[in-house]
């Protein structure tokens, strides 16, 4: 038997280069467990009623945008509504809520890209979030398709796009199991001549180099660590119940699947937990 406790962060992910396998390691203070080995055995998680604002470090009874106090999600640059909807940035109107964040964070390469995960789905994400972004969102096969200069400029070609795909995972059916395999680079090649007059008219819009298609890029495909999908997708959850163990029976995005149910790491970002290995 084994114990690990420290605040709880979403899962490190990487992607095994020779299996493309994702790997995952838990995140408890200081302490990272290796998740991938414990596919099959039983654990324990227990919530030691502690949640500590990821910012300011204060302990709170109730966490707001994912990890962080009420004061701090309200103030925050990466707790705007811009964040989850980059079309909306508002900094050249010289209201970001930090805008040295802004430039760090948004004034950067973006990729735009389609991944299968629920369905086929277009998504964005910095440049140096590949393939994090994908296994965290459980996609089994993904593409970029491009290349943007600003994080607004990308949210921009996403809405273009998702007039004809959707933007969203489908977490319950991503659960289930493998999504059917798709040809992205089809679906890619369909969707730029559906959108191409749009997307040209953000090319000229912000010119040269701002929106540049990729067209040689080669598809990811992403194995999960899971001996067995739930038939019946059950929520845990640390504010009702505590206390929960179960057999891992696998891992996919940012969920433990247990045959107890399944736990989303990610959302309870900023609580204090033990982990228990029973072997």
């Amino acid at each position: 038997m084994g114990e690990c406790q420290g605040q709880v962060s979403k899962m490190r992910v990487s992607l095994s280069h020779t299996s493309s396998e994702a790997t995952y390691q838990m995140v408890l203070g200081d302490n990272l467990v290796d998740m991938n080995p414990l596919v099959g055995q039983e654990i324990q998680l227990q919530f030691a009623g502690e949640i500590h604002c990821q910012a300011c470090d204060r302990l709170i009874k109730k966490s707001y945008s994912g990890g962080y106090c009420f004061p701090c999600s309200q103030s925050l640059a990466q707790c705007d509504l811009c964040i989850m909807k980059p079309e909306t940035c508002h900094y050249d109107a010289g209201t970001c809520r930090d805008p040295a964040w802004g430039e760090s964070f948004c004034m950067q390469d973006h990729i735009v890209y389609l991944a299968n995960s629920s369905g086929i789905k277009v998504g964005i994400t910095r440049v140096n979030q590949i393939p994090t972004r994908w296994i965290d969102q459980g996609a089994t096969q993904a593409i970029p398709i491009f290349k943007v200069k600003t994080r607004y400029q990308s949210g921009l070609v996403e809405v273009v796009f998702k007039s004809h795909v959707s933007d969203r995972t489908d977490w319950r059916k991503m659960l289930k199991g493998s999504a059917e395999p798709v040809d992205l680079k089809q679906k890619r090649d369909e969707l730029m001549l559906a959108c191409h007059d749009e997307i040209v008219a953000l090319q000229q819009r912000f010119g040269e180099g701002a929106i540049t298609p990729l067209t040689d890029q080669t598809m990811a495909e992403i194995n999960y660590p899971v001996e067995h999908y739930p038939e019946k997708v059950k929520s845990h959850n640390f504010d009702k119940t505590p206390d929960i163990s179960g057999v891992l029976q696998g891992i996919k995005g940012q969920y433990l699947l247990l045959d107890t149910g399944v736990l989303n790491i990610r959302k309870f970002s900023g609580y204090h937990l033990k982990l228990v290995t029973k072997s």
